[in-house]
Parts: C-alpha cells; structure tokens; sequence
C-alpha cells in the first residue's frame, strides 16, 4: 500500500502544515516507505507469541523503600549560605505590587 499526494495534503492540512510542492513529494515516498515497511511485519506469523510490555524480562527494578534516620537541624543548614536556624533565607523574587 503506497500514501497519495492527497492523503499527504490532507495530513499536512490536519496538521496545520504549509508544505511545498517538493516535501510533499519527499514526504508521499518517505510514508509509502513506511507503510510498506509495516506491510511487511503483518507478514510476520505471531500466532503463538505472548503478548508482551517489555522486550527484555524485567522485575521491579526499584529499591526497597527503607526508612532512614533524618538529617539534624544543624546537618541540613550546615551548607546553607543564608539561614536562621529555622529557615532558608533566599532573595526575594515577586515584585511588590500596590493595591488601591
């Protein structure tokens, strides 16, 4: 199955694309190659395969969500340029704006 010229204007329209006369020639060939391509994996005889998510056996990948100790007050603000023992001091970034 190859893709018209049309069917390529008509995608281009969908799309909101302005195309030239030349990348629709371009592109006609480029998508008839690749239907053709996917013509030829229906070829494929699946019968017997398992669907599948994932190409490769995966488990869960993830760690063990563990519980750790906390860092001290004095840990978490050893490296902060600005603080109060309490707070991060950081410069201001929203502008005042005056309400009447």
């Amino acid at each position: 199955m190859s893709i018209s010229r049309e069917e390529v204007r008509h995608i281009a329209s969908l799309a909101r694309l302005k195309l030239s006369e030349e990348e629709i020639t371009l592109y006609t060939k480029q998508l008839s190659d690749i239907i053709g391509y996917v013509d030829q994996l229906k070829e494929l005889d699946v019968e017997n395969v398992k669907p599948m998510s994932h190409v490769l056996d995966m488990v869960n990948v993830m760690r063990e969500d563990k519980a750790l100790p906390s860092l001290s007050r004095e840990e978490v603000f050893r490296n902060a340029p600005d603080h109060d023992n309490e707070h991060f001091n950081v410069p201001k970034v929203i502008k005042d704006k005056g309400f009447s």
